[in-house]
């Protein structure tokens, strides 16, 4: 099974990158991000003829995660199980086959010291919790847009983002912690050493594609029993080059 992850950046928008992609690449389960569409928006018509099953989780402007898959999912759930939690659409979790696929779009944060950050921090902490009661089940992907670029390897010029969101010592702590209950970064195990490996650039850098100047912020984890079945994890650098592309490109996984 081919498995991906693609924050899309307003599907609507980006709906000629997303078919040519779906059309070249034939994947069989992708967890969109960063739909930027409520759900009787989804554009259902304009993809129905590829033979994907579409499970949507929108929202009004921002946020928003969906799944496109060959087979019909089962056990579907939006958001967290705690009640308590904003209702914004980040989080869509549902069966395919034998693995269980957890589809995130993580809080950005925006700025450092402001409420939007001390919530991605909540929001991770909160997800911890989930991700402890499915580290020790059956198998289990967790992919997405994490927002967060764990090591050194993972960010153009390290040195210079003291003060970037998404670099910062408590946003990889709160990663770490879930990580630590036993799931695997894929891509990072198959990369270990290697930097400039990228699924993100900015559009206001000037050029910051063609130098390289990204951020690998979509990953694949896995829990310990999915951990077997998990074969080759690559970045899919070509839509970034399209016309009208994502500022992200795709990661996608073999898995059986």
């Amino acid at each position: 099974m081919k498995v991906a992850t693609f924050n899309v950046n307003s599907l609507r928008a980006r709906l000629p990158v997303v078919r040519q992609w779906l059309e070249l690449v034939q994947p069989d389960v992708v967890g969109l991000q960063e739909l930027k569409c409520e759900d009787d928006k989804f554009p259902y018509k304009d993809l129905e003829d590829l033979g994907y099953h579409m499970t949507v989780y929108g929202q009004k402007s921002y946020n928003g995660v969906a799944f496109l898959s060959r087979m019909e999912p089962t056990d579907v759930e939006r958001g967290f199980h705690n009640p308590e939690m904003p209702s914004d659409a980040r989080l869509i979790a549902a069966t395919f086959d034998s693995v269980r696929i957890i589809n995130s779009y993580c809080p950005n944060g925006t700025a450092l010291g402001s409420e939007k950050f001390a919530y991605k921090l909540r929001w991770f902490e909160e997800f911890r919790k989930e991700a402890a009661n499915l580290t020790d089940g059956g198998p289990c992907l967790w992919m997405g847009d994490i927002n967060i670029a764990p090591t050194d390897l993972d960010v153009f010029e390290p040195e210079k983002k003291a003060n970037a969101v998404g670099f910062q010592p408590e946003e990889k702590s709160a990663l770490m912690a879930i990580t630590d209950l036993g799931w695997t970064d894929l891509f990072r195990q198959q990369h270990p050493e290697e930097d400039g490996l990228y699924t993100f650039w900015e559009y206001v850098i000037p050029n910051g594609f063609k130098r390289n100047l990204g951020w690998r912020i979509d990953h694949i984890y896995a829990n310990p029993a999915a951990l077997p079945g998990a074969g080759k994890c690559w970045i899919d650098k070509e839509p970034r080059t399209w016309e009208r592309p994502s500022d992200h490109t795709p990661l996608l996984l073999e898995w059986s």
